[in-house]
């Protein structure tokens, strides 16, 4: 059974999360979709990432790996093939389409097909104009001298 949730209220009490609930509606509508293949996320690294793919019978023309404006998406088609000669056939063959949304600053660093496995890197660089920055605290002259004890200089009464 599944269990829909409506975010419309939270649409209307919250300012720039709009991005947020959209990625939560997708995530919700997303887990309707088949499963197949298998994959495996891991976390490689502080900042490195690995999406493994179980594509056993498919060859590397018959993939494809794009990547747009924070959507990974991985699509499976095999070249039709006779079914001559097969008394049984149980590696499945028939289409897929993975769509993975990544985070900002993360970008696919390269893919690699091998023993049956579509191992794709993702890599998260955030760029120096948004990466933390120590603040050095100075002490202003103007202040320091501001905050001693001011004398009062009055002249004698004669």
């Amino acid at each position: 059974m599944a269990t829909s949730y409506d975010y419309a209220p939270l649409f209307r009490s919250t300012v720039g999360f709009d991005r947020v609930f959209i990625l939560l509606e997708n995530a919700q509508r997303a887990r309707s979709i088949s499963d197949w293949p298998p994959y495996d996320i891991a976390k490689t690294g502080d900042d490195s990432y690995r999406i493994s793919i179980a594509v056993a019978g498919f060859a590397q023309d018959d993939l494809d790996v794009t990547f747009q404006s924070n959507l990974l998406i991985v699509t499976g088609k095999k070249q039709e093939t006779a079914n001559d000669g097969y008394l049984h056939r149980g590696i499945a063959g028939r289409p897929f389409e993975h769509r993975f949304e990544l985070a900002d600053h993360v970008r696919v660093n390269g893919a690699d097909l091998s023993n049956g496995l579509l191992s794709i890197d993702l890599v998260r660089e955030i760029p120096e104009a948004l990466k933390p920055r120590k603040i050095d605290i100075q002490t202003n002259p103007a202040l320091a001298q501001s905050t001693a004890p001011v004398q009062i200089e009055a002249q004698k009464a004669a």
